[in-house]
């Protein structure tokens, strides 16, 4: 543990500068008087590292001091080979830049944890797009980055989902995010936080005023305020059904963005007084799902599952779902429409 601690006290200052002890015990979770301590230990093994007093002063090493070391255990190796994941460094334009990297990385790993890192490279892939959906539009997305990278206060045309004609906006951005393979602007407009999807942007332009972000505010924070306005929609309408377990992990894979509560114990039967034999009890069969929708209509898209998922309650649904069904009954009885 102290070794680490050594390392990462000299890896900091090498890379930050003049750093407060206070900010480097907090950092590194101990006191102030272990941080000086190991500083006296660096000093003693030929680190030149010194302590400046006063208000501005701090830890600091003799200036053009480098050091190649770069502290990486086993697993953090391991770590940085899966954080490769296709997909986003592509879209920015860094393939070949990541690729140069991991090589500089394994030639500078100890000896002893180079064959890990290989292995995880050839044995963990990390796939971003999602199951079931269409491929997103391609984007050119390093031309965005550039712009969010400017500091400056863009200017977008932007499509809404289901209408045609894009909207013109003037959004102070924070940075992007790639979530399950489809890339996203974070950016406030007019101080309210607002995300828009890259490949619905028709135009951007870089402005000549700067960009104006609210105080404190970072881009994992507002990306997680705006996410959770996604997920954890207020109101709506709350959806009671069962699911056939034979239909389960389909389920899961087309509605689980919609599910707000899981089963307590899905691999369970519902009835579980014949565990051995749970096809004896047909209700061992299905499992009790709740899901939330933001209208009434978007509760049809449960009609896919057929007789595999019935909706318990509310009524309300139940009716939408029937009309639903017996509407294509209506189309598909009668003759078939001439082709065109």
């Amino acid at each position: 543990m102290k070794s680490d601690r050594l390392l990462s006290i000299l890896l900091l200052l090498q890379t930050r500068g003049r750093v407060p002890a206070h900010d480097l015990a907090t950092r590194l979770e101990v006191s102030v008087r272990t941080i000086y301590r190991d500083i006296e230990a660096l000093s003693a093994s030929g680190v030149p590292v010194y302590a400046e007093r006063g208000r501005h002063g701090g830890i600091t090493l003799l200036p053009g001091y480098r050091t190649d070391v770069t502290g990486l255990t086993a697993d953090e190796s391991r770590a940085l080979f899966i954080l490769a994941a296709q997909g986003a460094h592509a879209a920015l334009g860094l393939d070949e830049a990541l690729g140069s990297a991991l090589r500089k990385v394994m030639a500078a790993l100890p000896e002893p944890h180079r064959p890990a890192a290989e292995l995880t490279r050839r044995r963990i892939l990390v796939e971003s797009s999602r199951w079931m959906g269409p491929p997103p539009r391609e984007v050119d997305v390093s031309a965005l980055q550039d712009a969010v990278f400017a500091d400056r206060r863009l200017r977008i045309r932007y499509r809404h989902s289901g209408t045609e004609t894009p909207r013109t906006y003037t959004v102070d951005p924070y940075g992007l995010v790639s979530k399950a393979g489809v890339w996203y602007l974070v950016a406030d407009r007019r101080t309210v936080p607002r995300l828009f999807r890259a490949d619905r942007m028709h135009a951007v332009t870089v402005t000549d005023a700067p960009v104006q972000r609210r105080a404190g505010a970072e881009l994992a924070d507002v990306w997680a305020v705006l996410k959770h306005g996604v997920e954890v929609r207020p109101g709506g309408i709350a959806v009671t059904a069962r699911v056939h377990r034979s239909r389960y992990d389909l389920f899961l894979k087309m509605c689980g963005n919609s599910l707000i509560e899981n089963p307590e114990n899905p691999e369970n039967p519902e009835n579980p007084e014949n565990p051995e034999n749970p096809e004896d009890d047909g209700a061992a069969e299905w499992i009790t799902v709740r899901l939330g929708f933001g209208i009434l209509q978007a509760a049809r898209t449960l009609l896919p599952f057929a007789d595999h998922l019935e909706v318990l309650d509310p009524p309300e649904v139940r009716e939408e779902l029937a009309n639903a069904a017996a509407a294509v009954t209506r189309l598909y009885a009668g003759t078939p429409a001439a082709p065109r």
